[in-house]
Protein backbone atom coordinates (compact mmCIF):
# COMPACT_ATOMS: atom_id res chain seq x y z
CA UNK A 1 0.00 0.00 0.00
CA UNK A 2 1.33 3.08 -0.99
CA UNK A 3 1.10 6.02 1.52
CA UNK A 4 1.59 10.06 1.12
CA UNK A 5 4.09 12.13 2.95
CA UNK A 6 1.39 13.11 5.39
CA UNK A 7 0.22 9.73 6.29
CA UNK A 8 3.54 8.50 6.24
CA UNK A 9 5.11 11.38 8.61
CA UNK A 10 1.68 10.99 10.84
CA UNK A 11 2.48 7.38 11.45
CA UNK A 12 5.46 7.76 11.99
CA UNK A 13 5.64 10.25 14.76
CA UNK A 14 2.54 8.89 16.76
CA UNK A 15 3.32 7.37 20.46
CA UNK A 16 1.26 5.33 22.65
CA UNK A 17 -0.14 8.46 25.09
CA UNK A 18 -4.07 7.40 24.13
CA UNK A 19 -3.48 4.15 25.25
CA UNK A 20 -2.28 4.46 28.76
CA UNK A 21 -4.73 3.15 31.80
CA UNK A 22 -4.31 1.41 34.82
CA UNK A 23 -0.60 0.02 36.03
CA UNK A 24 -1.47 -3.24 36.06
CA UNK A 25 -2.15 -2.91 32.27
CA UNK A 26 0.41 -1.10 30.50
CA UNK A 27 3.06 -0.75 33.10
CA UNK A 28 5.06 -1.70 30.23
CA UNK A 29 5.72 0.48 27.44
CA UNK A 30 4.08 -1.33 24.28
CA UNK A 31 6.26 -2.44 21.82
CA UNK A 32 7.04 -0.21 18.65
CA UNK A 33 4.83 -1.31 15.79
CA UNK A 34 5.81 -1.42 12.20
CA UNK A 35 6.24 2.17 10.64
CA UNK A 36 4.43 1.24 7.59
CA UNK A 37 1.11 -0.13 7.75
CA UNK A 38 1.66 -3.82 6.25
CA UNK A 39 -0.77 -5.98 4.74
CA UNK A 40 -0.65 -10.06 4.74
CA UNK A 41 -2.21 -12.63 2.88
CA UNK A 42 -2.46 -15.87 5.37
CA UNK A 43 -4.99 -18.08 3.54
CA UNK A 44 -8.49 -18.60 1.85
CA UNK A 45 -9.04 -14.93 1.25
CA UNK A 46 -7.99 -13.88 5.26
CA UNK A 47 -5.54 -11.50 5.67
CA UNK A 48 -3.75 -9.51 8.53
CA UNK A 49 -3.14 -5.82 8.86
CA UNK A 50 -0.38 -4.91 11.00
CA UNK A 51 0.41 -0.58 11.88
CA UNK A 52 0.16 0.49 15.53
CA UNK A 53 -2.10 -1.71 18.35
CA UNK A 54 -3.63 -5.04 18.47
CA UNK A 55 -3.84 -6.90 14.48
CA UNK A 56 -6.02 -6.89 12.74
CA UNK A 57 -7.75 -9.89 10.56
CA UNK A 58 -10.11 -9.65 7.56
CA UNK A 59 -12.01 -11.73 5.57
CA UNK A 60 -12.88 -10.25 1.95
CA UNK A 61 -14.06 -12.19 -1.24
CA UNK A 62 -16.78 -10.72 -3.58
CA UNK A 63 -19.68 -11.66 -1.50
CA UNK A 64 -18.11 -11.56 2.14
CA UNK A 65 -16.15 -8.72 4.41
CA UNK A 66 -15.48 -9.31 8.21
CA UNK A 67 -13.24 -7.45 10.07
CA UNK A 68 -11.40 -8.21 13.43
CA UNK A 69 -10.25 -5.41 15.53
CA UNK A 70 -10.18 -1.79 14.52
CA UNK A 71 -7.26 -0.61 15.85
CA UNK A 72 -6.79 3.32 16.46
CA UNK A 73 -8.83 6.20 15.40
CA UNK A 74 -5.84 6.86 12.57
CA UNK A 75 -4.79 3.54 11.56
CA UNK A 76 -8.52 2.59 11.15
CA UNK A 77 -8.77 5.06 8.23
CA UNK A 78 -5.19 3.20 6.92
CA UNK A 79 -6.87 -0.04 6.82
CA UNK A 80 -9.69 0.77 5.02
CA UNK A 81 -7.62 3.06 2.41
CA UNK A 82 -5.62 -0.01 1.69
CA UNK A 83 -8.71 -1.65 0.90
CA UNK A 84 -10.23 0.26 -1.35
CA UNK A 85 -8.68 -0.96 -4.59
CA UNK A 86 -9.87 -4.17 -3.46
CA UNK A 87 -13.31 -3.25 -2.63
CA UNK A 88 -16.19 -1.80 -2.46
CA UNK A 89 -18.30 -3.48 -0.06
CA UNK A 90 -19.53 -2.45 3.38
CA UNK A 91 -17.85 -4.71 6.40
CA UNK A 92 -20.67 -7.33 7.22
CA UNK A 93 -19.53 -7.26 10.77
CA UNK A 94 -16.54 -5.91 12.45
CA UNK A 95 -16.09 -8.15 15.47
CA UNK A 96 -14.51 -6.45 18.78
CA UNK A 97 -12.08 -9.30 20.56
CA UNK A 98 -12.21 -7.45 23.72
CA UNK A 99 -12.09 -3.87 24.56
CA UNK A 100 -9.47 -2.36 24.52
CA UNK A 101 -8.43 1.07 23.08
CA UNK A 102 -5.52 -0.60 20.28
CA UNK A 103 -8.61 -2.57 19.15
CA UNK A 104 -11.69 -0.92 19.99
CA UNK A 105 -10.28 2.73 18.86
CA UNK A 106 -10.94 2.48 15.35
CA UNK A 107 -14.49 1.19 15.75
CA UNK A 108 -16.23 5.03 15.10
CA UNK A 109 -13.80 5.62 11.77
CA UNK A 110 -15.32 2.21 10.80
CA UNK A 111 -18.42 2.49 11.64
CA UNK A 112 -19.81 4.36 8.67
CA UNK A 113 -18.69 1.48 6.33
CA UNK A 114 -20.09 -1.27 8.94
CA UNK A 115 -23.12 -3.12 9.29
CA UNK A 116 -22.91 -4.80 12.53
CA UNK A 117 -20.45 -4.32 15.16
CA UNK A 118 -20.11 -8.05 17.01
CA UNK A 119 -18.51 -8.74 20.39
CA UNK A 120 -19.36 -10.06 23.89
CA UNK A 121 -21.51 -9.09 26.36
CA UNK A 122 -18.97 -8.05 28.63
CA UNK A 123 -17.21 -5.43 26.34
CA UNK A 124 -19.70 -2.52 25.89
CA UNK A 125 -20.05 -1.77 29.89
CA UNK A 126 -15.88 -2.46 29.99
CA UNK A 127 -15.38 0.04 27.10
CA UNK A 128 -17.65 2.29 28.32
CA UNK A 129 -16.07 2.50 31.84
CA UNK A 130 -12.83 3.01 30.47
CA UNK A 131 -13.63 5.85 27.88
CA UNK A 132 -15.14 7.51 31.20
CA UNK A 133 -11.61 6.98 33.09
CA UNK A 134 -9.92 8.76 30.01
CA UNK A 135 -12.26 11.09 28.98
CA UNK A 136 -12.99 9.66 25.66
CA UNK A 137 -16.42 8.70 25.57
CA UNK A 138 -16.75 10.93 22.49
CA UNK A 139 -14.51 8.57 20.59
CA UNK A 140 -16.38 5.68 20.88
CA UNK A 141 -18.46 3.73 18.68
CA UNK A 142 -19.56 -0.25 20.70
CA UNK A 143 -20.93 -3.06 19.69
CA UNK A 144 -24.78 -3.09 18.83
CA UNK A 145 -24.67 -7.32 18.47
CA UNK A 146 -23.60 -9.58 21.91
CA UNK A 147 -23.59 -12.79 22.68
CA UNK A 148 -22.78 -14.26 26.45
CA UNK A 149 -20.92 -17.63 24.89
CA UNK A 150 -21.27 -18.30 21.19
CA UNK A 151 -21.79 -16.48 18.27
CA UNK A 152 -22.14 -17.62 14.77
CA UNK A 153 -22.76 -16.07 10.95
CA UNK A 154 -22.60 -17.23 7.52
CA UNK A 155 -21.15 -14.68 5.16
CA UNK A 156 -20.74 -15.35 1.16
CA UNK A 157 -19.34 -18.57 1.36
CA UNK A 158 -17.65 -18.69 4.66
CA UNK A 159 -18.70 -19.28 8.13
CA UNK A 160 -17.30 -16.61 10.90
CA UNK A 161 -18.14 -17.70 14.97
CA UNK A 162 -16.74 -16.42 17.93
CA UNK A 163 -16.60 -17.98 21.50
CA UNK A 164 -16.29 -16.54 24.96
CA UNK A 165 -14.51 -19.61 27.18
CA UNK A 166 -13.91 -17.54 30.52
CA UNK A 167 -12.12 -14.80 31.98
CA UNK A 168 -8.24 -14.47 30.98
CA UNK A 169 -6.89 -11.91 29.80
CA UNK A 170 -9.88 -9.77 30.30
CA UNK A 171 -13.33 -10.78 31.07
CA UNK A 172 -14.40 -10.19 27.53
CA UNK A 173 -12.04 -12.11 25.43
CA UNK A 174 -13.47 -14.25 22.43
CA UNK A 175 -11.77 -16.15 19.74
CA UNK A 176 -12.65 -15.72 16.66
CA UNK A 177 -12.74 -18.44 13.75
CA UNK A 178 -12.91 -18.03 9.96
CA UNK A 179 -14.38 -21.92 9.76
CA UNK A 180 -13.80 -23.42 6.13
CA UNK A 181 -10.35 -21.42 6.22
CA UNK A 182 -9.44 -22.94 9.78
CA UNK A 183 -8.26 -19.38 11.13
CA UNK A 184 -8.16 -18.87 14.28
CA UNK A 185 -8.20 -14.46 15.79
CA UNK A 186 -7.33 -14.41 19.60
CA UNK A 187 -6.78 -10.98 20.34
CA UNK A 188 -4.69 -10.97 22.72
CA UNK A 189 -5.54 -14.41 24.44
CA UNK A 190 -2.08 -14.59 22.46
CA UNK A 191 0.68 -12.46 22.59
CA UNK A 192 3.90 -14.08 21.13
CA UNK A 193 7.40 -14.27 22.81
CA UNK A 194 6.23 -10.56 24.13
CA UNK A 195 5.02 -10.77 28.04
CA UNK A 196 1.51 -10.38 27.77
CA UNK A 197 -0.64 -8.29 29.86
CA UNK A 198 -3.68 -8.51 32.40
CA UNK A 199 -6.22 -6.17 32.99
CA UNK A 200 -7.37 -7.30 36.42
CA UNK A 201 -9.83 -4.50 36.96
CA UNK A 202 -11.91 -5.56 33.61
CA UNK A 203 -11.36 -8.67 34.77
CA UNK A 204 -8.73 -11.02 34.18
CA UNK A 205 -8.05 -14.26 35.47
CA UNK A 206 -4.06 -15.50 35.09
CA UNK A 207 -4.84 -19.13 37.04
CA UNK A 208 -7.81 -18.93 34.08
CA UNK A 209 -6.09 -17.96 31.19
CA UNK A 210 -4.09 -21.29 31.41
CA UNK A 211 -6.91 -23.49 30.28
CA UNK A 212 -8.62 -21.02 27.95
CA UNK A 213 -5.53 -21.52 25.33
CA UNK A 214 -5.53 -25.53 25.91
CA UNK A 215 -9.47 -25.79 25.45
CA UNK A 216 -8.86 -23.23 22.42
CA UNK A 217 -6.65 -25.57 21.00
CA UNK A 218 -8.57 -28.43 22.01
CA UNK A 219 -11.64 -27.35 19.33
CA UNK A 220 -9.52 -26.67 16.65
CA UNK A 221 -6.99 -28.91 14.09
CA UNK A 222 -3.19 -29.19 14.03
CA UNK A 223 -3.27 -27.61 11.02
CA UNK A 224 -5.29 -24.34 11.95
CA UNK A 225 -3.73 -21.14 11.61
CA UNK A 226 -3.87 -18.89 14.53
CA UNK A 227 -3.92 -14.78 14.41
CA UNK A 228 -1.93 -13.16 17.23
CA UNK A 229 -2.85 -9.85 18.86
CA UNK A 230 0.67 -8.72 19.66
CA UNK A 231 4.19 -10.38 19.22
CA UNK A 232 7.82 -8.86 19.90
CA UNK A 233 8.85 -6.84 17.70
CA UNK A 234 9.86 -8.17 14.13
CA UNK A 235 7.92 -11.23 14.84
CA UNK A 236 5.26 -12.95 13.00
CA UNK A 237 1.73 -12.33 14.10
CA UNK A 238 0.36 -16.00 12.66
CA UNK A 239 1.08 -18.94 13.79
CA UNK A 240 0.43 -22.41 15.28
CA UNK A 241 -0.95 -24.53 18.04
CA UNK A 242 2.61 -24.87 19.18
CA UNK A 243 2.87 -21.28 19.90
CA UNK A 244 -0.22 -21.24 21.44
CA UNK A 245 0.67 -23.63 24.07
CA UNK A 246 3.91 -22.05 24.96
CA UNK A 247 2.19 -19.15 25.79
CA UNK A 248 0.03 -21.72 27.91
CA UNK A 249 3.62 -22.47 29.59
CA UNK A 250 5.11 -19.39 29.98
CA UNK A 251 1.44 -18.51 32.43
CA UNK A 252 2.07 -21.55 34.22
CA UNK A 253 5.23 -20.67 34.81
CA UNK A 254 4.22 -16.90 36.07
CA UNK A 255 1.40 -18.76 38.13
CA UNK A 256 4.13 -20.96 39.81
CA UNK A 257 6.76 -18.27 40.38
CA UNK A 258 4.20 -15.86 41.81
CA UNK A 259 2.76 -18.72 44.17
CA UNK A 260 6.62 -19.25 45.73
CA UNK A 261 7.12 -15.70 45.66
CA UNK A 262 3.83 -15.41 47.91
CA UNK A 263 4.61 -18.37 50.60
CA UNK A 264 7.97 -16.84 50.74
CA UNK A 265 6.25 -13.58 52.58
CA UNK A 266 7.23 -11.19 49.70
CA UNK A 267 5.28 -8.07 49.38
CA UNK A 268 3.48 -6.86 46.14
CA UNK A 269 6.20 -4.34 45.17
CA UNK A 270 8.68 -6.99 45.72
CA UNK A 271 7.67 -9.43 43.34
CA UNK A 272 6.69 -6.74 40.39
CA UNK A 273 9.83 -4.69 40.88
CA UNK A 274 12.48 -7.47 41.74
CA UNK A 275 11.21 -9.31 38.94
CA UNK A 276 12.88 -8.71 34.87
CA UNK A 277 11.57 -12.20 33.29
CA UNK A 278 9.86 -15.78 34.35
CA UNK A 279 12.72 -18.12 34.38
CA UNK A 280 12.79 -20.20 30.95
CA UNK A 281 11.05 -17.43 29.19
CA UNK A 282 14.24 -14.73 29.20
CA UNK A 283 13.26 -14.22 25.17
CA UNK A 284 10.42 -12.66 26.13
CA UNK A 285 9.68 -9.17 25.37
CA UNK A 286 9.95 -6.48 27.99
CA UNK A 287 8.92 -7.26 31.54
CA UNK A 288 6.38 -9.67 33.27
CA UNK A 289 3.27 -6.95 34.26
CA UNK A 290 1.14 -9.88 33.99
CA UNK A 291 2.73 -10.52 37.66
CA UNK A 292 1.09 -7.89 39.47
CA UNK A 293 -2.28 -9.11 38.64
CA UNK A 294 -1.22 -12.86 39.36
CA UNK A 295 -0.02 -11.45 42.62
CA UNK A 296 -3.83 -9.60 43.34
CA UNK A 297 -5.72 -12.66 42.38
CA UNK A 298 -3.45 -15.65 44.00
CA UNK A 299 -2.91 -13.86 47.41
CA UNK A 300 -6.54 -12.47 46.85
CA UNK A 301 -5.30 -9.12 47.81
CA UNK A 302 -7.15 -7.64 44.66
Amino acid sequence: MNLNRREFVVLSSLGFAGALSPRSLFAQAPAQAPTVPEFKDVRRNVGVFTARGGTIGYLLTGDAFVVVDSQFADTAPLFLKGMQPKTTRKIDFLINSHHHPDHTGGNKAMQPNVAKIVAHANVPGLQKKQAATQKSEANQAYADTTFDKDWKASVGKETVSARYYGPAHTSGDIAITFENANIVHLGDLMSFQRNPRADRPAGASVPNWIPVLERIVKDHGGDTVYIFGHSKVGERVTGSSKDVLELRDYLSALVDFAKKQIAAGKSQEEIVKGTMAIPGFERYEGTPVALEAAYLELSGKG
